[in-house]
């Protein structure tokens, strides 16, 4: 009997639809899940009919983190190699050009937790709950605080770091962590409609776009503003551009070429 996939991929342009299909571990990011992850990101950026990316998971649980069986009686260079794929993930995430949308059902824990901070966007059902629970059993949360203070900030952040309890769905959306919250019935049509939305504009206007905002963000205000400046420059000279302006002047749907 072959085994079942842990990682289900499914391209309806304009999305591209990532499940992970771990729902017996709980979709634990052990290394190969990692590893392939990232593979399957690194796919979907070259499909140029793919304008957005979903993130999903099978059962109960978005993922609960590390693959704890992998986390005991390892060496040091064992542990570097699974915490380095998991940096390369986060890190993937938010290089490939298209915005990437975690649709969560269920309770996302640690580096869960870091996977849904780390999205572009994040859409939760009600039921949905988060936390960085790793201080309870002796191991800081500290690669998932990276992602998780940069989106809630620093006083929530560690809240949830060192006491290691859940916030609900409904906090962790006037927190930031995601950007809306609707009943579990609506969830999937939900981030279907908001990729329908990003697959409308310009791809290459979107590429460029997430690329300045992930490189400004954390500038000081005016390296930001002379950064963000040359950026507007080289976009007003694209073809995409001088479209998108000529059909809102001309009061027409533009054309895009993703140039």
């Amino acid at each position: 009997m072959l085994a079942e996939k842990t990682l289900l991929l499914e391209i309806t342009p304009p999305s591209a639809i990532i499940t992970l299909n771990r729902p017996e571990r709980r979709n634990a990011l052990s290394l190969d899940l990692m590893r392939e992850l990232t593979a399957t990101l690194e796919q979907v950026a070259r499909d140029p009919n793919v304008r957005a990316v979903i993130v999903r998971a099978n059962g109960p649980v978005f993922s609960a983190g590390h693959d704890l069986s992998e986390l005991v009686d390892g060496d040091e260079a064992t542990y570097k190699v699974i915490f380095d794929a998991c940096v390369t993930l986060m890190e993937t995430v938010q290089q490939i050009p298209q915005p990437v949308i975690a649709e969560v059902a269920g309770v996302a824990t640690a580096a869960g937790c870091q996977l849904v901070a780390t999205c572009d966007l994040a859409v939760a059902a009600e039921g949905a709950r988060f936390a960085t629970p790793g201080v309870k059993i002796g191991l800081f949360c500290s690669t998932p605080m990276v992602a998780v203070s940069r989106v809630i900030g620093r006083k929530r952040a560690l809240e949830m770091l060192l006491t290691g309890e859940y916030v609900d769905a409904a906090t962790a959306a006037e927190w930031g962590l995601v950007n809306r919250v609707v009943p579990l019935g609506e969830l999937q049509s939900t981030t279907r409609a908001l990729a329908e939305k990003i697959g409308s504009a310009s791809p290459y206007t979107v590429k460029i776009g997430k690329q300045a905002f992930y490189r400004q963000i954390d500038l000081p205000q005016h390296d930001a503003y002379e950064y963000t400046r040359d950026v507007m420059v080289q976009n007003t000279l694209a073809e995409d551009a001088h479209e998108g302006i000529s059909a809102f002047l001309g009061k027409r749907q533009p054309t895009w070429t993703g140039r």
